[in-house]
């Protein structure tokens, strides 16, 4: 019968049965004559051995199960975030500017169709109980849909506070998080109050641009959204009533995320993502937040973890450095931009663009009379903001050094309309370009990391068809810069006047201001109260 079934098999089958027969002959003969030449009983075969090696070779190769302590900087963020104290006086008046230069920001941007045709709900029409209100618009959306919406307005014109160091960004993009969020919850009833949010903005300010300070996420081709994410969780989880171990959950949520490329801020990609990209980071912190108070668990060594951490994937195991503990210290050094919607490290560069303007104006001649111009400059800006060639969009030229000096050397200006197709097609801006050239100097580069003097300086030199060269004009601090904040401040404030101009009538322009310029009226106003004074309502 057996031989009967084997006839039935396929041929390679039964070669294979055959050749089975033939090994299982030859290790059974091969076992007899090892078990002949054992010298003793005592002396352990050698095949027994192997499963044993093979199981410990295999069980040195298994991960470990047990959860470690959180890494230390997923505690320190969470032992900040919810113990400590800010008693700082010019952080929290430095706050308020912030504020209200940031809610102006948000507002100019919504007259530029690319940016409002991005807002809204997700579904047309969608209006949410006790929802989260965006300025300058008569939305109320979820908070997670919300802080990408304030988020993005914020951003969008590339006006609002800066930070720089090892790494640069924008920590005013937090309150884009930081709002949805506290409106929302004040809509149901909890006391919230500006109070909060500026707490929650100093904080914010200070992790991100605390993990600036030595860290480049640029140098392996990351965005520095990144930092806006995981400092809009922190911050966010505690308005939500996370508590400490909880807020270390989500905090490690927004390290696992891919993360985005800055891929997009430079030629020849630059895109208006570049745009929205905060919004994005403020929408996905507080959706994190909100995983995390449904139960959801966090990754207690998700920076350190061998091979599958942040560090090793995604910073070439490098692990994070630190100037300082977390305080207030870069609230009270953060950079707005008054004058110029332009990307921060050209701000003085344009502002010497402006003097050389007028002195060409005063001696009769115009930029047409330009041979040739250098820009000295940092390091940092040779690396983001040089640029030539062709520019294809509105992100693309308010990125380019170039074409901001070139801009108001002709035109005597630099708005947020100088960077739209329509003003690009002027043809004498890209023939001033060409004869532009930028050189690093070590001294700017140096000074715009030294901690007491954190300068952003740019130097024109400006060269004539006749041979006349006109004295260099050098700016080391922007006007937005702390050290130029009394000459700065009421320049921010007249800015937030313009802003806020278009929206509303005499009357609501009149209110507004009169909230946000007393200081104690802004701090004690509950929150939804302060979003309503933004929001386009019929009554106004």
């Amino acid at each position: 019968m057996l031989s009967s079934a084997r006839r039935s098999l396929p041929q390679t089958l039964r070669s294979r049965a055959s050749l089975t027969r033939v090994q299982s002959a030859a290790i059974s003969s091969i076992s007899r004559s090892s078990l002949l030449a054992q010298p003793s009983r005592s002396a352990a075969p050698a095949a027994a051995l192997k499963p044993a090696s093979f199981a410990r070779t295999m069980s040195s190769h298994a991960e470990s199960a047990v959860r470690p302590e959180p890494d230390k900087v997923l505690q320190d963020i969470a032992d900040y975030v919810h113990n400590y104290k800010i008693d700082s006086p010019v952080a929290w008046e430095t706050a308020r500017l912030c504020l209200i230069d940031t809610i102006g920001c948000g507002l100019e941007a919504l007259r530029f169709p690319a940016c409002s045709n991005l807002l809204g709900p997700v579904v047309e029409g969608t209006i949410v109980p006790n929802g989260t209100k965006v300025p300058g618009t008569d939305y109320q959306l979820d908070p997670i849909r919300g802080a990408f919406n304030i988020g993005t307005a914020i951003r969008w014109l590339d006006f609002n506070d800066c930070f720089l160091a090892a790494e640069w960004g924008h920590p005013s993009d937090n309150l884009g998080a930081i709002l949805a969020v506290a409106d929302h919850l004040a809509r149901k009833g909890e006391p919230l109050t500006v109070h909060d949010v500026l707490e929650s903005m100093i904080k914010a300010h200070e992790i991100q641009g605390g993990l600036a300070l030595l860290n480049s996420f640029n140098r392996v081709g990351l965005d520095h959204v990144v930092l806006v994410k995981v400092a809009s969780t922190a911050v966010v989880s505690k308005l939500i009533g996370l508590d400490r171990a909880q807020t270390i959950d989500a905090i490690s949520h927004a390290w696992a995320d891919g993360q985005s490329l800055r891929t997009y801020r430079h030629a020849p990609n630059t895109v208006s993502r570049k745009s929205w990209a905060a919004g994005d980071a403020c929408s996905r912190a507080v959706h994190l937040a909100y995983l995390v108070k449904r139960g959801e668990k966090g990754m207690p060594s998700v920076l350190t973890a061998k091979t599958w951490g942040f560090y090793d994937v995604l910073f070439k195991g490098k692990q994070f450095d630190f100037q300082m503990p977390f305080g207030s210290y870069i609230m009270e050094n953060v950079l707005f931009k008054i004058s110029y919607p332009a990307e921060f490290h050209a701000q003085t560069a344009v502002e010497a663009a402006h003097i050389i303007h007028q002195k060409l104006k005063e001696m009769g001649k115009s930029s047409a009379d330009i041979k040739s111009i250098r820009i000295r400059t940092q390091e940092a800006a040779m690396r983001i903001i040089n640029k030539k060639g062709p520019l294809d969009n509105f992100a693309d030229r308010d990125h380019d050094i170039n074409y901001m000096v070139a801009y108001p050397l002709i035109f005597g200006k630099l708005t947020s309309e100088s960077y739209t197709d329509e003003a690009a097609k002027d043809p004498r801006i890209d023939e001033l370009r060409a004869k532009i050239t930028c050189v690093e100097d070590s001294r700017f580069s140096r000074e715009y990391h030294e901690p007491d003097k954190r300068s952003i300086g740019n130097a024109l030199l400006v060269e004539l068809n006749d041979g006349t060269v006109l004295d260099e004009v050098e700016i080391e601090y922007p006007v937005g810069h702390k050290r130029r904040r009394h000459e700065g401040t009421p320049l921010l404030l007249q800015k937030f006047k313009n802003h806020i101009q278009p929206h509303f009538s005499e009357a609501r322009q009149s209110k507004i201001l009169e909230t946000v310029e007393d200081a104690k009226i802004l701090n004690e106003l509950p929150v939804n109260k302060f979003t309503d004074l933004f929001v386009k309502s019929a009554h106004w």
